[in-house]
C-alpha cells in the first residue's frame, strides 16, 4: 500500500525518535534496526527506504537527540526576573538529578553517548561536535560575563555535569549511595565554584 508523502514523513520522523531514544538507553551498538522500526511501529523494512544506512540513521539520531531540553532552564530562560546564578543552579540541579541518571533516553545525549561517538568514526564525531557546540551556546546563555569567559565557564561546567552524570550512571546498580554522592557533590560543587569565580 502506497503512503502520501505525509504520511511518509511521519513514518520517517518516528523511526529517528525511536532510535534518538534508544541509542541514549542502550548505546549505538546496544540496538538493532528491527527494534528500532519495531519501537516507531514499523516494519523492518521500512527503515532502507528512508535512509541509506544504518549510519546514516544513527547520525541523524543522533543530531535530533540533542534537541533535548533541561526543563527548568527552559522557563527560567524566558525569566527576565530570575538571575544569572538562579538559572545556573536549575540547570545544575536539573541536569545532575537522579531522574535525568536513569533515564537516559530522555536526556543529554553527550553523557549517553561520547564513548560511542568517539568510536563511530569522524562522520559521528562532526554530528556529535555540532551537538555539543549547540549545547555550548545555549548554556553560555545562562551565564554572565564577556564571550571567551563564558564560553570557558560553559565547557568546564558542561563537561563536569557530564562526567558526573556518566560516574552516576556507572555506580547506579552496584553502588547506589555512591551514585547519589557524585550527583550530589558535583550539584554544590559547580556552583560554589561559580559563584567563587562570579
Amino acid at each position: 500500500m502506497k503512503v502520501s508523502k505525509a504520511q511518509a514523513a511521519e513514518h520517517r520522523a518516528g523511526i529517528v525518535d525511536a532510535a534518538a531514544r534508544l541509542y541514549r538507553e542502550k548505546g549505538l551498538e546496544g540496538v538493532g534496526v528491527a527494534e528500532i522500526t519495531r519501537d516507531a511501529g514499523l516494519t523492518h523494512g521500512g527503515l532502507y527506504r528512508h535512509f541509506e544506512s544504518k549510519d546514516a540513521l544513527a547520525r541523524e539520531a543522533c543530531l535530533r537527540a540533542f534537541e533535548w531540553t533541561i526543563t527548568p532552564l527552559d522557563g527560567l530562560e524566558q525569566d527576565a526576573h530570575a538571575s544569572s546564578m538562579e538559572k545556573l543552579q536549575a540547570m545544575v540541579d536539573s541536569y545532575l538529578s537522579t531522574s535525568h541518571r536513569d533515564h537516559p533516553g530522555e536526556g543529554c545525549p553527550a553523557a549517553a553517548l561520547a564513548t560511542d561517538a568517539a568510536r563511530a568514526g569522524p562522520e559521528m564525531s562532526e554530528v556529535f561536535a555540532q551537538g555539543v557546540e549547540r549545547n555550548i551556546q545555549r548554556f553560555m546563555r545562562v551565564l554572565e560575563g564577556g564571550p571567551a569567559q563564558k564560553r570557558a565557564q560553559t565547557i568546564a561546567l558542561l563537561s563536569s555535569m557530564v562526567g558526573a552524570l556518566a560516574l552516576a550512571r556507572a555506580t547506579a546498580a552496584g553502588n547506589p549511595a555512591l551514585s547519589e554522592e557524585i550527583l550530589r557533590t558535583l550539584r554544590e560543587q559547580l556552583v560554589a565554584g561559580a559563584r567563587a569565580a562570579g
